[in-house]
C-alpha cells in the first residue's frame, strides 16, 4: 500500500526520509521554509545559501559507517554524486594510530568502518539534487508550515488525534495540504509539540542540558599544500576544560571546532575572536600544523552554536499514541549532542524504521505503536550512551575548574569503572581487535558497548588492567596546555 505523504523540512533528515519512502513507491511532498540551494558548485552553496532553518548548516558534519553503508549498498548513484562533488572517503586503515598502522592486515568488515567527509552545504546540495530527480517526490520551497490539520477522535476523548494534513503559508497566501501521512522532520525547533499542546495533548519530554557550546572556523589549504600527516598527536581530543577537533572536508577545505563548557565565560569570549581562536589552535600539538600560516588560511570568522541538549519526545507514551498518521523523525523527536556526530546517521536509521513500519503494518494505531517500540529499541541505547558522555564531560570540566583531580576515586565501583575505562583506552591504541570492536560502536553498526561481550576483547582489557592505572591513564591524556596554561596564553585570569 502506498500513501500521499507530507514531510515538514527538507534538511538532511527530511531528504533521507523522502529517499526511504520514495523507494517504496510513496508519493512524497516536502515543505521547506528556506529557498533552494543556489546554482553553482560547493563553494556557492556554502557561502551564498541562506539556511535559516538549519542551525548547524555551517558546522562540520560527517557520515558515520551506518549511513555510509546504507548509501553505498542501496543508493550507489548518490554516493558517486558525493564523490563528484569532492566528498572524501576515510577508511578504517586511515584512522589507525601509528602503533597499529605498520602491521595492519585487513579483515572482513573493515570496509564498513568508514566515514564520508565534506561540508554540510555540500551534503545538502548533493542530496537535494538527488531527491529532486526521484519519481514521485516534490520539494516546495519558501513555504511556512503554520499548523496541522486533524480530525477529533471519537469517545473516549483520550483516543489519538488523526492528523490529516498541514496548514501552510506561501507567498503571503494561506493554504491547506491534505495527506494520508504527515512526517515531522523539522529538527530541534519543531513546533508540533506546541500545536499538540494547544489541542490538549501534551508531549512528554526528556530534556538534559549538555552544558557546552562549540565554535567552528573554516579554513582552506593553500594551493600546493597537503594536510598534515596523521601521527601520535591527535587532531581531535579532550583537554577536560576544552574539546577540539579537525574535520577535513572537500576540495582543500577543513573546519576546526572548539567546544567549551557554558560556565567558562572568558574562554567562550576568547574563541569568538578570530585571533584568539587561532591562538588556541596553535597551542594544541595535534591542531597546530593545520593552522600554520604557510599551510592554510581562514575562510570564515569563528561562529558558535549553543542550546546543546539531549532531548527525547514521547509521541506514543506507553500504549497510547497522541496521534495516528503522524510521525516525528530525527531531531524533531530525538536529539543528541552534535559533538558526537551521530545525528545524520540516527536520522537515516529513524527514516528506515518508518519506511519498514509503513511497509509491514497497515493499521494506523498499530503503526504508531510499532514505530514507537522500534524507535525505543534501536535508538534509545544510542541516546543513553550520548547522555552518559554528556554527564561525564560535565563532571570532568567542573572538577578541573574546582582544581580537583578526576583520578581521585571514593568508591570501589567508581575505581573499577575508571580503571576499566583507562585499560580499554590503552588497549584500543595497541590492540587492533579491540579498536575494531570500539569502531563498530562508534559507527553505530551495533549497540553501544556490544563489542565488550566479545570474550577475547574482554580478556584483553582485563589483562591491561593488571598493568596498573597509572600506565593505562597515559593513553587518556591528550597533549595540550592545561587550563591554567591556556588562560595565561590568552592573558586573562582563571
Amino acid at each position: 500500500m502506498t500513501h500521499d505523504i507530507a514531510i515538514v523540512g527538507a534538511g538532511i533528515c527530511g531528504m533521507c526520509t523522502a529517499i526511504s519512502l520514495a523507494s517504496d513507491g510513496h508519493r512524497v511532498t516536502l515543505f521547506e521554509r528556506d529557498s533552494a540551494p543556489p546554482p553553482g558548485d560547493a563553494d556557492a552553496a556554502f557561502f551564498d545559501w541562506q539556511r535559516r532553518g538549519a542551525a548547524q548548516f555551517r558546522h562540520p558534519h560527517a557520515f558515520l559507517g551506518l549511513m555510509c553503508n546504507l548509501i553505498r549498498d542501496h543508493y550507489p548513484e548518490l554516493l558517486e554524486q558525493f564523490y563528484a562533488a569532492g566528498a572524501r572517503r576515510v577508511g578504517f586503515d586511515e584512522m589507525l594510530p601509528p602503533e597499529l598502522k605498520a602491521d595492519y592486515v585487513p579483515e572482513p568488515g573493515d570496509d564498513n568502518l568508514w566515514v564520508l567527509m565534506c561540508r554540510r552545504a555540500t551534503i545538502e546540495t548533493v542530496i537535494r539534487r538527488y531527491v529532486e530527480s526521484l519519481d514521485g517526490v516534490e520539494i516546495v520551497n519558501d513555504t511556512q508550515v503554520t499548523g496541522m490539520l486533524t480530525q477529533a477522535p471519537g469517545e473516549p476523548s483520550s483516543n489519538p488525534l488523526n492528523v490529516t494534513g498541514l496548514a501552510l503559508r506561501h507567498d503571503g497566501a494561506e493554504a491547506k495540504f491534505t495527506a494520508e501521512i504527515v512526517v515531522d522532520a523539522s529538527g530541534r525547533t519543531s513546533r508540533f509539540p506546541r500545536w499538540f499542546a494547544e489541542l490538549g495533548r501534551e508531549i512528554e519530554e526528556e530534556n538534559e542540558d549538555a552544558e557546552i557550546v562549540y565554535y567552528t572556523r573554516h579554513y582552506r589549504l593553500h594551493p600546493g599544500q597537503t594536510e598534515p600527516p596523521r601521527g601520535k598527536r591527535p587532531a581531535a581530543g579532550d583537554l577536560g576544560y576544552l574539546k577540539f577537533g579537525v574535520f577535513p572536508g572537500e576540495n582543500r577545505h577543513f573546519a576546526i571546532i572548539i567546544c567549551v563548557p557554558v560556565g567558562e565565560t572568558e574562554l567562550r569570549a576568547a574563541v569568538r575572536r578570530a585571533e584568539q581562536f587561532d591562538r588556541i589552535c596553535a597551542s594544541i600539538p595535534g591542531v597546530a600544523p593545520w593552522v600554520a600560516d604557510d599551510r592554510s588560511e581562514a575562510t570564515t570568522e569563528p561562529f558558535g552554536i549553543g542550546d546543546i541538549r539531549a532531548v527525547w519526545r514521547h509521541y506514543a507514551a506507553g500504549d497510547a499514541p497522541v496521534a495516528t498518521n503522524f510521525f516525528a523523525v530525527g531531531d524533531a523527536a530525538i536529539r543528541t549532542n552534535p559533538l558526537y556526530g551521530r545525528g545524520c546517521s540516527t536520522s537515516i536509521m529513524h527514516a528506515n524504521i518508518l519506511a519498514e513500519v509503513l511497509r509491514t503494518t497497515p493499521d494506523p494505531l498499530s503503526r504508531a505503536r510499532q514505530f514507537d517500540a522500534r524507535t525505543e529499541a534501536e535508538l534509545r541505547p544510542i541516546y543513553d550512551a550520548s547522555l552518559s558522555e554528556d554527564q561525564r564531560g560535565i563532571r570532568h570540566a567542573q572538577a578541573i575548574v574546582d582544581g580537583r583531580t578526576i583520578d581521585k576515586i571514593d568508591t570501589v565501583k567508581k575505581w573499577f569503572g575508571r580503571a576499566f575505562g583507562d585499560a580499554l583506552g590503552a588497549a584500543t591504541r595497541e590492540q587492533i581487535h579491540v579498536l575494531r570492536g570500539l569502531m563498530r560502536t562508534f559507527h553505530l553498526l551495533e549497540k553501544p558497548g556490544e563489542f565488550l561481550k566479545d570474550k577475547r576483547i574482554k580478556r584483553t582489557v582485563f589483562r591491561y588492567m593488571l598493568r596498573g592505572r597509572k600506565r593505562n591513564a597515559a593513553a587518556r591524556l591528550q597533549p595540550g596546555p592545561s587550563r591554567t596554561e591556556m588562560y595565561e596564553l590568552l592573558q586573562f585570569d582563571g
